[in-house]
């Protein structure tokens, strides 16, 4: 008996370190272009700037990351998205990928004019060197589209820089959802720009993170706007007494609770894409933020 019982333990254990290496190389197999594409069209989200829609708010096909989509923000000014696809003439093309990752992370292009708001630089700062590197690599990779767009009129005065250059940044392990989906929900999806309001001068108050309260443009209504909610862990102001099957669902479908929509500036066409460990990553982080009264 005791020898069957431990033959089944070094079975198990054999199972599970199949299990754990199975894992770790089907990670560690994804290109740098396949993770690339994976940040860029999901948690990314980056086509909710950078692709122009129809009069219906609609992404027009053919023309992904194509630059042309415009709003106005109280705060900013008259935004234009950029071209980023590798077209030389009107897109990013003549661009180095460590040039783009300068841009993500440092906010400047290779003409060393910086790069203002909305682009989220202050999240991207803390971007990992894969991560930013994925990025470049896969829009290096896309389609050229020749597409010329105006430039951003802005309200505001722009900062000489946001900081010292990035140089180095580890990305947090996987296995550790609370700490992974921090950078999810940070770093690379941002939300905690568009869900932290003003204040103190700052146009971040980070010792509000994620208290919303933000007013930001209503992609789906030209000319209205709407304010970010508060989705810290609080039950009466934030999203703690949501389950996790809710806040899935406002993340992907854009709808609360109760049946109705979120706006549009919600880049739930994007999130729809994530996977199912990144969305539980993203939940248990939300889950863990001190609860804090919407404003």
């Amino acid at each position: 008996m005791h020898v069957r019982k431990m033959m089944r333990m070094a079975a198990v254990a054999i199972c599970g370190a199949a299990l754990v290496a199975v894992t770790g190389s089907a990670i560690s197999a994804e290109t740098l272009i396949e993770r690339g594409a994976y940040l860029v069209n999901t948690i990314g989200a980056c086509g909710n700037c950078h692709t122009p829609r129809d009069k219906v708010g609609r992404v027009i096909p053919g023309m992904s990351l194509a630059g042309g989509f415009e709003f106005d923000d109280a705060e900013v000014g008259h935004v234009v998205g950029p071209n980023i696809t590798p077209d030389p003439e009107t897109g990013i093309g003549k661009w180095t990928e460590a040039e783009i990752v300068t841009a993500l992370r440092d906010g400047k292009r290779p003409d060393n004019t910086i790069i203002g708001p909305p682009m989220p630089t202050p999240a991207y700062q803390k971007l990992s060197d894969r991560d930013a590197a994925a990025i470049a690599a896969y829009l290096h990779s896309l389609k050229p589209v020749r597409h010329a767009v105006a430039r951003t009129s802005y309200k505001m005065p722009l900062p000489p820089a946001y900081g010292p250059p990035v140089t180095h940044v580890d990305e947090p392990a996987r296995a550790d959802k609370i700490a992974y989906g921090g950078y999810l929900a940070g770093p690379v999806g941002h939300c905690v720009l568009c869900h932290t309001p003003p204040g103190g001068g700052e146009p971040f108050d980070m010792s509000r993170a994620f208290q919303g309260g933000r007013e930001l443009p209503d992609f789906g209504k030209p000319g209205a706007e709407t304010v970010s909610r508060n989705i810290t862990a609080g039950t009466e102001h934030g999203v703690g007494d949501w389950s996790d099957a809710q806040i899935k669902r406002a993340i992907t479908a854009g709808v609360r609770p109760d049946g109705t929509k979120l706006a549009r500036t919600m880049p739930s066409d994007w999130y729809a894409k994530m996977t199912t460990s990144d969305l539980d990553a993203i939940v248990a982080y939300l889950r863990s933020l001190p609860p804090l009264k919407t404003p």
